[in-house]
């Protein structure tokens, strides 16, 4: 896939980001203890650590104002990209510069220390991100309204569920008047209300002329706030602009990898996840002539859950998106009030969504393990897909049976 240039932007926006040939090495380590590193020490032919180029030759340029989207399969560079651009970890090559200041919502917890509590952590996590005391003092209040978590700011965080943890870092980051805002997913996490609430806030950065960052597993959301969307695959940039052609060249990587799973007989299943998923189906009721879902008829989307652990709480998410990346129709256990209960072991499950009105093209459907929070456990992009027939009367992600009369004359 050719890579493409990135969208210039006016001459009057200055860079805020400038990344030339980065690279980015991790060495990973063949053996999994200290024993077994002494038993095979000195064996001929026996490698004891391996490299991993998590980035690959990245040549990245941001300009002030610019909201950049990075999307790809798991493992594909994207929250590795993010640290470099933050500067929480070097390059190995290449040279990465920015401008102004930045703040980052990266892991749950980050620049957060256990034993403090959640107020002390504020002033603590505001002085990494370049406040002074009295600067803090003064937006104190603001931080804290923000955050809604009440009483518990006087609590340790370790004791802060992963929501807790989240709007409190999202509250300081974004009362520190950052240049540059820098987000992995975190959007994720939390109820609607506070999701809303921070979506609201990003839009106002926006209208600020900020600059963000956001790494998410929402392509109806990298569409609807980037200006400009970079697509990893493998720890290389394969696209570079518009957000609706990444998510369309993404698409079409996911849907080869699903093509190459199925054909080599695996699934999507991920041993280093304690919940995950695979081996799933969308079977139409009644299909059409070539296989594809009629208008009116049933659709089972049905898939093996896995748990090596038992989890409390947990949620099972399907989302169709249409071919242009926009979103058909998604759904949780939740909604349906259907509680989950903790099981170790596999479990077939089905969602059978009736009357389907689709409009005609090609979806995909995605499935995701949640926990009670909304903390992503296991996320499967584009897990399945399936064609809706064409009436040829209609086009759009939704199939209504049109009629026309003239009424007068």
């Amino acid at each position: 896939m050719a890579k493409k240039p990135a969208p210039e932007a006016p001459p009057a926006a200055p860079e805020i980001v400038r990344m030339r040939g980065v690279s980015k090495r991790f060495i990973v380590r063949q053996d999994n203890s200290l024993k077994e590193r002494l038993v095979t020490l000195g064996r001929i032919g026996r490698k004891h650590r391996s490299d991993f180029w998590a980035l690959r030759d990245i040549d990245l340029t941001i300009h002030a104002g610019t909201t950049v989207g990075l999307i790809g399969h798991n493992g594909s560079g994207k929250s590795t990209l993010l640290k470099v651009l933050g500067g929480i970890i070097d390059p190995t090559s290449g040279s990465a510069e920015r401008r102004g200041r930045i703040a980052a919502l990266l892991e749950l917890g980050t620049g957060f220390h256990p034993d403090l509590t959640g107020r002390e952590n504020v002033f603590l996590n505001a002085a990494i991100l370049g406040l002074t005391r009295a600067e803090t003092e003064a937006r104190l209040d603001e931080i804290l309204a923000f955050a809604s978590i009440g009483d518990h700011i006087d609590t340790q965080v370790k004791f802060y569920s992963s929501g807790m943890f989240v709007r409190l870092a999202f509250a300081v980051a974004v009362h520190t008047d950052p240049d540059l805002l820098l987000v992995d997913e975190v959007l994720a996490v939390g109820d609607e209300a506070f999701q809303r609430k921070c979506m609201d806030k990003i839009r106002t950065f926006q209208q600020e002329g900020r600059t963000i960052v956001l790494v998410s597993h929402s392509l109806d959301q990298v569409v609807d706030l980037c200006d400009r969307t970079v697509l990893l695959n493998n720890g290389e940039v394969v696209f570079d602009g518009d957000p609706r052609d990444a998510v369309r060249e993404f698409r079409g990587i996911l849907e080869t990898r699903r093509k190459a799973e199925v054909q080599a007989g695996g699934g999507a299943a991920a041993p280093q996840y304690l919940q995950w998923v695979d081996s799933a189906l969308a079977t139409p009721s009644a299909p059409g002539p070539d296989g594809e879902l009629m208008a009116g008829t049933d659709l089972d989307i049905e898939f093996d859950l896995h748990c090596d652990a038992p989890k409390a709480g947990m949620i099972l998410a399907i989302g169709i998106d249409s071919s242009r990346g926009q979103v058909a129709y998604s759904t949780t256990t939740r909604l349906l009030g259907v509680d989950l209960e903790p099981f170790t072991g596999t479990r077939r499950v089905r969602f059978r969504l009736e009357d389907c009105q689709f409009g005609p093209g090609k979806y995909f459907v995605h499935i995701s393990v949640i926990d009670e929070i909304g903390v992503h456990l296991y996320d499967w992009p584009q897990a399945i897909s399936f064609d809706m027939h064409d009436y040829r009367t209609s086009f759009g992600t939704v199939h209504i049976e049109p009629r026309f009369e003239i009424v007068d004359g």
